[in-house]
């Protein structure tokens, strides 16, 4: 095989060819069925040490031109019939341990903006500090909505993250502290 991709910040076992880095890109959109930004794609590759930065974005744009990808109105990238038939041809080419940290990384990329949509937190300035606002939804309806005051934006952002960390988990917090049931407060303070 002819390495022809540049490889700083390539993991041991990562890609070192152009084509198969635009396979595996192909892969992991068919594999994830949903649309990803271009900023996801190669912060996926990148983070997991697959594939070095600028290659993974000459790539994307490659696959555009090759009509095996199409970017979206909203600057997502959506595979085509023509890429996913890349894909389904030649995912075999692509080590299997590249493939399964790929889309488990899209995955969860997929996942943790799905639960910020759905449990939104808004910073919003005060005369004295800041407001946090979080918003925990079951999907279809608001479950509960919490502000806090904290009086520097270091600390608003650092609740704001630790929100979006795990929403489930400061619900069940609240619920367990409102209704004094202790048993759940000890299995949601230690899970």
């Amino acid at each position: 095989m002819e390495y022809d991709a540049f490889t700083g910040g390539v993991a041991p076992g990562g890609l070192r060819s152009k084509s198969d880095i635009r396979i595996l890109i192909c892969y992991m959109l068919k594999s994830v069925n949903a649309p990803l930004s271009g900023d996801d794609i190669i912060k996926v590759l990148q983070e997991k040490s697959l594939a070095n930065y600028f290659e993974a974005g000459d790539a994307l744009s490659a696959l555009v031109s090759l009509g095996n990808v199409t970017r979206e109105e909203d600057n997502t990238y959506v595979l085509t019939k023509r890429g996913k038939s890349v894909a389904d041809d030649l995912e075999q080419l692509i080590p299997s341990s590249v493939r399964d940290k790929a889309v488990a990384a899209a995955t969860a990329l997929l996942a943790s903006a799905k639960m910020e949509r759905e449990n939104v937190a808004t910073i919003v300035r005060t005369e004295n500090g800041y407001n946090v606002t979080c918003h925990i939804s079951g999907g279809e309806m608001e479950l509960m909505s919490l502000t806090v005051y904290v009086p520097d934006l270091y600390q608003a952002r650092e609740v704001k993250k630790n929100f979006h960390r795990d929403p489930q988990r400061v619900y069940n917090l609240m619920l367990a502290a409102l209704t004094g049931d202790d048993e759940m407060m000890k299995s949601a303070v230690n899970p």
